[in-house]
């Protein structure tokens, strides 16, 4: 497979297309993971709709059943699950921190031990997120550690 990238002049409608000789699964969620990162999340705030890059979202939490996406100094409600979330950010930075919570990894400033195995992640805006020890390996491996 090869992929080619083509310029298109000012105006013009930007389009992926895939060429292929039997759509598959593998493909219909690389499409769908694409279209995430290209388009974004659905979030609302003060009950306007916003469409949120993925770069911009620090990090999805589930808190008593009500999902919020936090990004620099914002906060956002989603309609997404916990795993919906995961789902759509699949084979990017980030990854499940705790069992109601996923980080950006592109966001870390810095990690450091806590308590009990945990890790405190600091984010590039100073917040700080707890990483619980079930998911100290991901955060090893996805930076690099």
């Amino acid at each position: 497979m090869r992929i080619i990238y083509e310029k298109v002049k000012e105006g013009e409608e930007e389009v992926i297309i895939v060429r292929c000789k039997k759509v598959t699964e593998d493909m219909t969620y690389a499409a769908r993971t694409l279209n995430a990162v290209i388009g974004g999340v659905t979030a609302v705030k003060d009950g306007e709709i916003y469409k949120l890059p993925l770069c911009d979202i620090y990090y999805f939490e589930v808190v008593d059943n009500n999902s919020f996406l936090y990004c620099e100094s914002e906060v956002y409600e989603s309609k997404l699950k916990l795993y919906e979330f995961e789902e759509l950010t699949y084979g990017t930075h980030f990854f499940r921190a705790t069992k109601s919570t996923v980080i950006n990894a592109d966001r870390i400033v810095c990690v450091s031990p806590a308590l009990y195995g945990r890790f405190t992640a600091t984010l590039d805006n100073g917040e700080k997120v707890m990483v619980s020890r079930s998911y100290v390996s991901s955060l090893k491996r996805i930076m690099g550690l």
